[in-house]
């Protein structure tokens, strides 16, 4: 396959980035998407290496249902800025918000909170996402104040970084724990049913290898799943949504609605919610589109080396 680079903004800061980077090209069945964080080393990349591979040669289930219901993503703004990502979203009822932010503190958190349930109106669901950045009494503390502001909250994503911290949690709090990086990050994801860690886990398709590999997790560990996105363009996004649309149940809206960070993509029609959920539908890179997000000569070459290094890595 002919891999080409793209460089793309993002409308806000998230995830401590200003730009999403990344590899795309076509094969034999689609087009996939590489692009695995800066901040990940060569092993690591391995399982994102195959999900794209997957992608290009090899397909995806037949899907049970054809529309993704799909939450906003409120990154970790004031809240000012709230209402506006809200009615940006396109119908979508739930939403995701980041909380443990760097730099931040609970009150501003909990501003954060307030506003994104004035903006969902009383109907909406929240649901946060620590990224593993408390400790277990900071985490008890945070999730019964956020949940008596948001006036009930869906459930906390990865309060703590560690499986046995979150089971802790779990055993202190009502709201449900969901894990994330404890599965996709983890040598041994069944660890989380083991310890009766969470009620729900978070699968994203690039990390853990693909599409047939996350419903193998799924299918084994036996819990709720929400599918989330890695920061993709809609090439990307589109693994996540066949994933979601190949689950035998989805009874939580999917974290797939992440285009919308992005100050353009490399597809003619973005995948973009309409009436709160995402058509299950395979976009094709478009030319145009493409080029107009080509990172500068140096930074495509860091690329292709990476991929290189990756490649022999992956066999």
């Amino acid at each position: 396959m002919e891999w080409t680079a793209y460089a793309i903004g993002m409308r806000t800061r998230f995830r401590g980035i200003t730009v999403r980077e990344g590899m795309l090209a076509r094969g034999s069945v689609g087009w996939a998407e590489w692009s695995p964080f800066w901040d990940y080393d060569d092993p690591t990349c391995v399982p994102w290496l195959t999900a794209a591979r997957e992608a290009a040669h090899d397909g995806w289930p037949a899907p049970l249902r054809d529309r993704i219901p799909v939450n906003c993503t409120i990154p970790a703004v004031g809240p000012e800025a709230v209402a506006a990502i809200v009615r940006r979203s396109s119908g979508c009822r739930t939403a995701k918000v980041k909380v443990a932010e760097a730099g931040q503190s609970l009150a501003d958190d909990l501003a954060r909170i307030e506003a994104v349930r004035q903006a969902l109106g009383a109907a909406g669901r929240i649901r946060v996402d620590a990224n593993g950045a408390w400790s277990v009494s900071q985490a008890i503390t945070a999730i019964e104040a956020l949940d008596r502001t948001a006036g009930g909250l869906e459930y906390v994503e990865q309060p703590c970084a560690s499986v046995e911290e979150l089971a802790a949690v779990r055993r202190r709090v009502t709201t449900p724990i969901a894990a994330d990086e404890s599965i996709r990050r983890a040598d041994d994801p069944m660890r989380v049913r083991e310890l009766d860690a969470a009620d729900i886990v978070v699968l994203k398709v690039q990390p853990l290898g693909g599409v047939v590999a996350c419903l193998r997790i799924a299918e084994q560990i036996g819990l709720p799943v929400v599918v989330s996105s890695a920061l993709e363009t809609s090439i990307g996004l589109a693994a996540g949504v066949a994933l979601a649309a190949a689950l035998p149940d989805l009874p939580y809206a999917c974290g797939l609605a992440t285009g919308a960070l992005l100050e353009a993509d490399v597809v003619a029609d973005p995948l973009r919610p309409v009436d709160g959920a995402l058509p299950v539908v395979r976009p094709d890179a478009d030319e145009g589109a493409l080029a107009a997000c080509r990172p500068e000569p140096a930074d495509a070459e860091r690329w292709r080396q990476r991929l290189t290094r990756v490649e022999r890595l992956a066999g």
